[in-house]
């Protein structure tokens, strides 16, 4: 069912006898599959959590941890523990649930762990790419996971000599050049390392004894502190230190380092904050029952609903949401808008990534295998449907031609969010203006594409007032075009900058 794959050997035996470092084991490779990959949803790059927390099973809690982070990453999973003498990793592609079982668990014994959940942003998504990475020193081993995308990967990948990384990733690249000198403590080398590195990182590495942590001076990509009543958890959101019953102590500062050992937390800073939080993190890419910089995810998206309720009012008989994404947003818009809120549309919360591949007569079927209109509830009426956001512009189609098919007379198409025009290069798989609908058309253009009666976003100033934090301390480039690390001449950014460069 799995092997271990490490130098010149192969065979489950021989995790058993593995040296100090430990070896990456991988699972079956079965690979989940999107159902339609032309228009998935915008995704993050990554969910990341670590855990240093002797007398506890490590393993477990990183592996609920993960779950409750599944939402930023569902390509490939994996944990690495260490005991004391070597590090372990466990990674394969799929879901948490599906890579992890009771058995796999068992066999990751430690005293700390960090674990990944992943969605490519730089590297394709095959198991070599999955994560945590894993190299070895002079001193042990070093295993990281990254959420984020860096900008200067390219040039970073060239300070490492030929045949350095294995995988096509810039979290590989990372690990490398972390590995690099291993005659100064690794805290030491990451302080000196990061200041370099360019880009959105949110960081969770270990080496045998000791747990680590970075965020980058803008925090583009969110990361918290955790207490538990032995031991200390890192995440990419609070919702995952609720669910292993952490307690919240405080967000990783955007430009500081931390050290998690038997001598409790340290910290020291290798560059000055300048905070730049990924507005879209409030849009659609965290949990609702997550807070970010003090402030309830769920609440800013009702509060955006209300907004939007106001800027763009409508007679209608009812107020339904897209689901889930839409769902806080849409309760919003009714309760300033005195329409009524109901639920028209039926997700199947099982679809998304699956073992069997659909047929072709599913796959015409298309939003339907997602999402199923309740007839009795819609038909005969003037609906406002309530998204997050307008991507490519595919789903909300079918949503609204669905919708009519359904009885429905007037579908009005209310988004949370101003329009997506501008590609991101900080780990969200906006990639190029041409995969925008927003990019080359007009609000109205796209409300006919749509088959909408009308469509309204909500305006910039109203998204971030909702998140309480004032406009400079926030990333909207892709919303404006006006990016907080700007991008170095001659640098390649892409997914597969590294391949290329193979």
């Amino acid at each position: 069912m799995y092997y271990a794959e490490c130098p010149g050997k192969t065979g489950f035996d021989h995790f058993h006898r593995a040296n100090r470092l430990g070896y990456v084991l991988k699972g079956d490779g079965l690979l989940g599959h999107d159902l339609d990959p032309e228009d998935r949803a915008p995704k993050d790059a990554c969910g990341v959590f670590g855990v240093w927390a002797p007398g506890e099973d490590v393993s477990k809690l990183t592996y609920y941890g993960l779950y409750a982070l599944q939402h930023r990453g569902q390509e490939s999973a994996g944990i690495a523990v260490s005991e004391g003498s070597r590090i372990l990793v466990y990674k394969d592609m799929g879901l948490v649930a599906q890579v992890f079982d009771e058995p796999i668990l068992r066999t990751l014994r430690g005293h700390l762990a960090i674990g990944h959940c992943r969605y490519s942003t730089t590297g394709s998504s095959v198991w070599e790419n999955a994560q945590p990475t894993l190299t070895s020193t002079a001193q042990g081993g070093i295993a990281l996971a990254h959420n984020g995308n860096l900008i200067n990967t390219a040039s970073l990948a060239k300070r490492l000599p030929p045949g350095a990384i294995k995988a096509t990733t810039d979290t590989e690249v990372l690990t490398a050049l972390l590995a690099q000198d291993s005659s100064r403590p690794i805290e030491d080398v990451a302080a000196e390392l990061l200041p370099e590195v360019k880009g959105a990182y949110s960081l969770v590495w270990m080496d045998e004894t000791t747990l680590y942590a970075a965020r980058d001076p803008q925090g583009i990509r969110p990361l918290v502190l955790g207490k538990l009543e032995r031991g200390w958890v890192i995440a990419s959101e609070t919702a995952a230190l609720d669910i292993v019953g952490a307690v919240f102590i405080r967000e990783v500062e955007p430009g500081e380092l931390i050290t998690i050992d038997e001598r409790g937390v340290r910290s020291r800073r290798f560059a000055l904050a300048r905070p730049k939080g990924c507005l879209f993190e409030y849009v659609y890419l965290a949990r609702p029952d997550t807070s970010i910089a003090g402030r309830g995810v769920y609440a800013t998206r009702v509060e955006v609903g209300r907004a939007l309720a106001r800027e763009h009012p409508v007679e209608a008989d009812l107020v339904i949401p897209t689901p889930d994404s839409g769902t806080p947003a849409a309760i919003g818009y009714a309760q300033e808008s005195g329409i009524p809120y109901g639920q028209g549309l039926v997700k199947n919360s099982y679809v998304g990534r699956t073992f069997i591949q659909p047929s072709q007569t599913i796959r015409q079927l298309g939003i339907r295998l997602k999402l199923n209109p309740l007839r009795e509830v819609i038909k005969g009426k003037r609906l406002v449907v309530v998204d997050d956001s307008i991507v490519r512009g595919n789903t909300q189609r079918a949503i609204v031609a669905m919708l009519r098919q359904a009885g429905a007379t007037e579908v009005h198409v209310r988004i949370s969010s101003p329009p997506v025009t501008w590609p991101c290069f900080y780990g969200i798989d906006f990639a190029t203006r041409a995969e925008l609908i927003a990019g080359s058309l007009t609000v109205d253009e796209i409300c006919q594409s749509l088959g909408a009666d009308s469509l309204g976003y909500v305006s910039l100033e109203a998204l971030t007032q909702a998140t309480t934090l004032p406009a400079d301390r926030l990333c909207r480039a892709c919303f404006t075009g006006e990016y907080p690390i700007p991008l170095e001449e001659g640098e390649r950014v892409d997914k597969h900058v590294l391949e290329a460069q193979a």
